[in-house]
């Protein structure tokens, strides 16, 4: 293992900004370390996209030389950001496609066009209830009220999940992902979700109908089932994966857009399309800070570094998007009019990208024009410097979003 001093990754996000340069500034492949653990980080594009399709790397947590020897245990408070369960998110190659398939099939293009309908409704619902929180000129919090709900309708209703849990599948992703819970209570909501989601499954078996967990269990004609542990863990990671990075995308293009007036100016006008809006917010703020983890199966050569075999690798998509290479010397700017946005690598590449992207594409592209249309004379109630993200060290999440809505 490199002897390269490691630099630690503070799990508390105590300085997002400086840190992400100061990973960006040691270099393209640079030694981190996360709670005590040492890995790799990534924070170069190129490089990135080279590792995102090394069949050498793989999500296997038994390719991991520190979990073997025991250096790692299920103690560790990021351990259930690795070791995840079987899903798609957890396996490689053949397997990986086989549990992908029907998720891909759920969210091509032409399904998503007619879920938009779904999407604009949720939106106006949950504008209304802005609305009313927002009465009189007071002050709304746009996370709790608007961002936060709408994603998680959109993929329960996708995956049949009943809208009356949605609250409690808020509040344990909440407290899972959140580095002040207890290791202890953290590996208990793991095993209340894997309950919850596997109960679910067991009554689409009886009673399937038109949704994403009945098309899990129907195999296609010729094709393995997927099995109980790999439906439940599919769905326990849709949920989780398909509300946080949605929420943070819609969260950090309002915070960009209000905190730059003449940007926003821009787009309101009509001058920039919202579909730049939120390329640009994705390349510099997007959901993922960082990505954990990947394995080497066998030495990997990276120009004069070498990976070695059982050594772990991150994803360190927040640098990677500020790559002064691909994005030129200005990439810490958040500007809607870079020609480069859309190279941004935030929902990854290759095989693991995130079956849900163009999803969350979607829901950002009909939330956020209806917004700022809605509510003309929308305006941040703090300073920006005063919104703080939550401690997680993966995802890009603020506590709160207190605005002002104007006249309404």
């Amino acid at each position: 293992m490199s002897q390269q001093c490691p630099l630690a990754v503070d799990p508390m996000i105590g300085d997002l900004a400086g840190e992400t340069t100061q990973l960006r500034d040691a270099g393209p492949l640079t030694r981190i370390e996360l709670l005590g653990v040492p890995a790799w980080t990534v924070t170069d594009h190129q490089i990135a996209r080279q590792l995102l399709v090394d069949t050498r790397l793989v999500k296997d947590i038994n390719s991991w030389s520190l979990w073997n020897s025991g250096t790692v245990t299920r103690e560790w408070p990021l351990i259930g950001m690795i070791d995840a369960g079987r899903s798609m998110f957890t396996v490689d190659g053949p397997e990986h496609r086989r549990l992908r398939i029907k998720t891909t099939q759920a969210l091509t293009p032409r399904r998503l066009e007619q879920i938009r309908p779904l999407i604009e409704r949720f939106t106006a619902e949950l504008l209304d209830d802005l609305a009313a929180a927002g009465a009189g000129g007071g002050v709304v919090d746009l996370k709790a009220v608007f961002a936060y709900p709408l994603p998680m309708r959109v993929i329960s209703e996708l995956m049949g999940v009943d809208r009356a849990d949605h609250p409690m599948l808020l509040e344990r992703w909440k407290a899972f992902f959140s580095l002040l819970t207890p290791q202890d209570e953290r590996l208990a909501i793991i095993e209340d979700m894997i309950a919850y989601f596997t109960a679910m499954v067991r009554e689409r078996v009886e009673h399937p109908t038109d949704d994403l967990t009945s098309a899990f269990i129907q195999a296609d004609e010729g094709g393995e089932p997927l099995t109980e542990e790999e439906i439940e863990g599919n769905l326990r990671a849709l949920i989780a994966a398909g509300h946080e990075t949605t929420v943070s995308l819609i969260i950090s293009a309002v915070r960009a857009l209000l905190s730059h007036p003449d940007q926003l100016k821009k787009v309101r006008s009509g001058e920039i399309e919202w579909k730049q809006v939120i390329e640009e917010t994705l390349r510099w703020d997007g959901p993922v800070i960082h990505l954990l983890m990947r394995f080497a199966t066998e030495d990997i050569t990276v120009g004069d570094t070498v990976i070695e075999q059982g050594e772990g690798v991150v994803m360190s998509y927040r640098a990677i998007g500020r790559d002064l290479a691909v994005h030129g010397e200005d990439a810490d700017e958040f500007d809607v009019t870079r020609p480069t946005a859309h190279r941004n690598i935030s929902f990854g590449y290759g095989p693991h990208i995130c079956p849900g992207a163009a999803l969350a594409r979607l829901e950002a592209a009909i939330a956020l024009p209806a917004l700022f249309e809605r509510f003309p004379d929308l305006d941040l109630a703090v300073p920006v410097e005063e919104l703080h993200n939550l401690p997680v060290l993966t995802q890009n999440d603020i506590a709160a979003l207190p605005v002002r809505l104007g006249a309404v």
